[in-house]
C-alpha cells in the first residue's frame, strides 16, 4: 500500500481542539525547562524514569519477564510479555525511543500488554546501551544481537517464527539499522511488519528539523535533537552513511511498514522521506499523518492517542492475517 500526502492535513484548521489545548500544555512545560543539553544526564534520565518529564508515567507490570542474554558489549537485558488468556500469534520485537540517550525497556508496559492480550503478540524490548557513554554503534550492535537471538529461539521460546520490528523515535531509526543489519549481515529478510513511529531516520538532520528553530519546543526542537545526535555520532562526517542513516541506505527486501508522524513533529521530513524512499525501492508501505501531532503524540493521549492506537493494532491485524 502506497500513500498519497493530503495537503488539508497541514492546515490549521485540521488539528481538533483538544489536541491544541495538548500542545500548549506542552509548550509551557518546556517554556520554563532548561534547554536539554545543561540538565545533567542523571537528572534527564531520571526524570523520564519517574514520570518528571513531559512525558508521562506508566505502571509497570507484574507480568513481565525479564532475561538477559550475551552481547557485544555485556549482557543484554529483555524484557516479554506475553498473552494472558490467549495463544501467541507472533512476536513484536520493541526498540525504545529517547533519542538514544534516555529511556529503557520497562517505560511502555500498558501498551506491550494491549499487544499481547488484544492481538496475541509477545512483545520482546530490548534493554541497549545508551549514548553518550556508548555512543554508535552500540546500541546498534545490541539491537542486532537482539534481534539474532530472537531469531534463532523464536521458535522454541514463542512457538512461532512470525516476527515483526519497530520503535518510537531513536527506537525507529535503530529498527531500521537492525532490519538492514540483518539483511546484509545475515541474509535475514523474514521480518512480516514494521512499526516505524516518527523515526530519526538522516541522523545528519532533514530540513524539517534544520528549519524547525530553537524557540518553538513542543517535546524536540533543533537544538535539541542536534545535541541528541552529538550524543549518538560524535563525528558529524560520518552522519549520512547509509549504516548510521538509514535513508541513505538501499532499501530492497524490507517487510510491510507501517510509518507515522504528527504534523507538528520536527522530524516530519524524516518520515515522509523515509516512506517515499521505501515504497520507491519495491516494498509495500502505510503512511499515517496526524494533524497537530507532536513528537511523541501518542503518550499525551486525546483523540490522536487513540487514533494511533487503532491505526497500529489494524495494521498489525492485517499483517498477522497475511492481509497486509
Amino acid at each position: 500500500m502506497t500513500n498519497t500526502i493530503d495537503p488539508a492535513l497541514f492546515r490549521a484548521d485540521a488539528i481538533d481542539p483538544e489536541t491544541i489545548k495538548i500542545n500548549a500544555e506542552i509548550e509551557a512545560f518546556f517554556a520554563k525547562s532548561p534547554p536539554i543539553d545543561v540538565i545533567p544526564l542523571d537528572v534527564l534520565r531520571n526524570s523520564r524514569a519517574t514520570g518528571e518529564g513531559i512525558f508521562p508515567l506508566l505502571e509497570t507490570s507484574d507480568r513481565a519477564e525479564t532475561r538477559t542474554i550475551p552481547g557485544p558489549g555485556g549482557d543484554i537485558g529483555l524484557r516479554i510479555m506475553r498473552p494472558k488468556d490467549r495463544s501467541i500469534r507472533g512476536i513484536y520485537l520493541h526498540i525504545h525511543g529517547g533519542g538514544w540517550v534516555v529511556g529503557s525497556n520497562d517505560q511502555a508496559d500498558p501498551a506491550f500488554e494491549h499487544y499481547a492480550d488484544d492481538l496475541g503478540l509477545a512483545v520482546v524490548s530490548v534493554d541497549y546501551r545508551l549514548a553518550p557513554e556508548h555512543p554508535y554503534p552500540a546500541p546498534a550492535d545490541d539491537c542486532e544481537a537482539a534481534a539474532q537471538w530472537l531469531i534463532d529461539n523464536a521458535k522454541a521460546e514463542f512457538g512461532t517464527d512470525w516476527i515483526a520490528i519497530g520503535g518510537e523515535s531513536a527506537g525507529g531509526h535503530l529498527s531500521a539499522v537492525t532490519l538492514l543489519r540483518m539483511r546484509d549481515k545475515h541474509s535475514y529478510t523474514d521480518f512480516k511488519a514494521a512499526n516505524l513511529v516518527f523515526g530519526v531516520f538522516d541522523v545528519s538532520m532533514t530540513p524539517s528539523v534544520r528549519n524547525w528553530g530553537d524557540e518553538r519546543y513542543l517535546v524536540l526542537n533543533t537544538h535539541a535533537i542536534s545535541w541528541f545526535c552529538d550524543c549518538f555520532v560524535p563525528d558529524k562526517a560520518q552522519r549520512q552513511s547509509p549504516e548510521i542513516s538509514p535513508l541513505y541506505a538501499d532499501l530492497h527486501d524490507m517487510p510491510h511498514a507501517l510509518f507515522t508522524v504528527g504534523t507538528l513533529d520536527p522530524l516530519l521530513d524524516d518520515t515522509l522521506m523515509m516512506q517515499a524512499r521505501w515504497a520507491a525501492a519495491g516494498n509495500t508501505s502505510q503512511l499515517e499523518i496526524f494533524p497537530g501531532g507532536a513528537h511523541g503524540f501518542p503518550a499525551f493521549g486525546g483523540p490522536l492517542g487513540k487514533q494511533y492506537v487503532k491505526t497500529v493494532d489494524e495494521f498489525f491485524a492485517s499483517a498477522l492475517d497475511g492481509s497486509a
